[in-house]
């Protein structure tokens, strides 16, 4: 049975209403920042709901390269993909301190049997994340460079009163490059430009975009 305190992030608006019952079936759980959760490859029947902090999921490849696949964040979960009986499809990690549910096939099941719509907003999900993973490829075999980085900053900004636009998710170079699948060189690079051509402006809490990005650089 969930605490008090469990109770109130179980409660909070970010967790819609169809997932309250879905997490007080769950083990709330606790994690520190840069704990793996789900391993590439292993076998697992177990999702996780995030109701606090945030988890990437990505895979690695040789040399240190690794892929982003999302940041997800209370509200979400993952894990879903094993649900078939298969192996993990990807790992994922918390990047900062996170509270998850944790519910096994057992749990998930009964709920379903309660909550027959459930499984289609399950079925929905899962729908989201290979049409999602489709845009990905296209994105990596259709575009350079450039042209996904100014999707991904186009897909992550929100528009302000002033006409601008802004990204309130601090990137480091890093982060953007494992999303991009290219080096972190090259993004420093790009982003240099963007900066000096009076299109983005970096601050502690995240960017601004003041204008439209170019189509080409």
């Amino acid at each position: 049975m969930p605490s008090t305190r469990d109770s109130d992030l179980i409660d909070q608006p970010a967790i819609g209403e169809s997932l309250r019952a879905l997490a007080r079936r769950g083990e709330i759980r606790r994690y520190r920042r840069g704990t793996l959760l789900i391993s590439e490859g292993e076998h697992g029947d177990a999702i996780f709901l995030i109701l606090a902090g945030r988890l990437r999921s990505f895979s690695a490849g040789a040399g240190d390269r690794e892929i982003t696949y999302g940041v997800y964040g209370p509200g979400e979960y993952l894990g879903e993909m094993s649900l078939d009986g298969g192996p993990r499809s990807a790992n994922v990690i918390t990047i900062e301190p996170s509270v998850c549910a944790v519910i096994g096939r057992r749990e998930l099941q009964a709920h379903i049997a309660e909550h027959p719509e459930f499984a289609f907003e399950l079925l929905a999900k899962v729908i989201r994340r290979a049409r999602a993973a489709t845009l990905s490829a296209k994105q990596l075999a259709l575009n350079d460079v450039y042209g996904r980085l100014t999707f991904l900053l186009n897909s992550l900004a929100q528009p302000q009163a002033d006409g601008t636009r802004r990204i309130d998710e601090r990137l480091t170079h890093r982060e953007m490059a494992n999303r991009l699948g290219c080096s972190r060189e090259m993004v420093s690079r790009l982003m240099k430009d963007l900066e000096l051509g009076g299109y983005v402006q970096a601050d502690a809490a995240g960017s601004l975009l003041s204008r439209a990005l170019p189509a080409r650089w």
